[in-house]
C-alpha cells in the first residue's frame, strides 16, 4: 500500500512539474492567460506557471512562407487568368495573434487569396507579365496593412506564375507577331525616306557643280567598263559634245579665210 502511494505521489509530482516548468526556444514566445485573461508574454528561456491558475499558448516568431492556392483571375481588360503567388510573413505581436484572431495562418490565407484577386482585377494582362515587381510590391503592402491588426508582419509576397488558356496564348503570339511585322515597316520606311532625302541632296549638290556632274558621269562609265558586257552604249552628254563642236567651228573659220 505505500509502495502505491508513493508511485501516485511520484506520477502527481511529475504531471505538476511538466504543466509548472515550460522551456521555450529562442525563437518562441509565450502567452500567458491568468484564469483565462491575458496576464503577459514570457519567453525565451525558463518559465514556471501555476498549474491550474495559469495556462501559455505557444507562439512562433520566425519567418512562415505560405502558398497561396491558384486563384482565378479576370483583368482589367477582361481576360481570364489562373495566378498563384506565396508570402512570406512572422508574428511580431504574440498577444494580437492569439487573442484576436481564432486561427492567424488561416485567416491570412485566406485574406491573401482575396488580395491577390482584388489587386490583379485592377490592372491589365501585359501589367501582370511585364511589372510583377510592383504587384508584388502593392499585394504586400495591402496585406501588410489589413494583418497588422493580427499582429503580423508580411515582409515579401511573390507571384509565381500566370497561366493563360491556349486561345489567348495563341492571340499574343499573333499579335507579338504584328507588332514586329509594323516595326519592320516602319524601319524600312524611314530607310527610304532618309535614302530619298541623301539622294536628293547630292542631285543638288551635282547639279550646282559643272564640274562635279561631269566627273561623276566619268566615274560611271568607268563603272559600266568593268562589267563583263561586249558591248556598251551610252549617251554622249551635251556638255561634252559643245567644246569639240565649237573648236571644229573655229577651224572652219580659219580655213574659209
Amino acid at each position: 500500500m505505500t509502495y502505491t502511494a508513493i508511485g501516485i505521489g511520484g506520477a502527481l509530482a511529475i504531471v505538476i512539474l511538466y504543466n509548472t516548468i515550460k522551456i521555450l526556444k529562442e525563437y518562441e514566445r509565450g502567452v500567458i492567460f491568468f484564469l483565462g485573461r491575458f496576464q503577459t508574454v514570457k519567453g525565451p528561456g525558463l518559465i514556471i506557471l501555476i498549474p491550474g491558475l495559469q495556462k501559455m499558448v505557444k507562439v512562433d516568431l520566425r519567418v512562415i512562407v505560405m502558398d497561396v492556392p491558384t486563384q482565378d483571375v479576370i483583368s482589367r481588360d477582361n481576360v481570364s487568368v489562373k495566378v498563384n503567388a506565396v508570402i512570406y510573413f512572422r508574428i511580431v505581436d504574440p498577444e494580437k495573434a492569439i487573442i484576436r484572431v481564432a486561427n492567424v495562418f488561416e485567416a491570412t490565407s485566406q485574406l491573401s487569396q482575396t488580395t491577390l484577386r482584388s489587386v490583379l482585377g485592377q490592372h491589365e494582362l501585359d501589367d501582370m507579365l511585364a511589372e510583377r515587381d510592383k504587384l508584388n510590391t502593392d499585394i504586400q503592402a495591402l496585406l501588410d496593412q489589413r494583418t497588422d491588426n493580427w499582429g503580423i508582419k508580411v515582409q515579401n509576397v511573390e507571384i509565381k506564375h500566370v497561366d493563360l488558356d491556349e486561345s489567348m496564348i495563341r492571340a499574343i503570339a499573333q499579335q507579338a507577331e504584328a507588332e514586329r511585322a509594323r516595326r519592320a515597316k516602319v524601319i524600312n520606311a524611314e530607310g527610304e525616306k532618309q535614302a530619298a532625302q541623301m539622294l536628293a541632296d547630292a542631285a543638288k549638290t551635282l547639279s550646282s557643280e559643272e564640274a562635279a556632274l561631269q566627273l561623276r558621269y566619268l566615274q560611271t562609265l568607268k563603272e559600266i567598263a568593268n562589267e563583263k558586257t561586249n558591248t556598251i552604249v551610252f549617251p554622249m552628254p551635251l556638255e561634252f559634245v559643245e567644246p569639240m563642236i565649237n573648236i571644229a567651228a573655229k577651224l572652219g573659220k580659219n580655213k574659209a579665210s
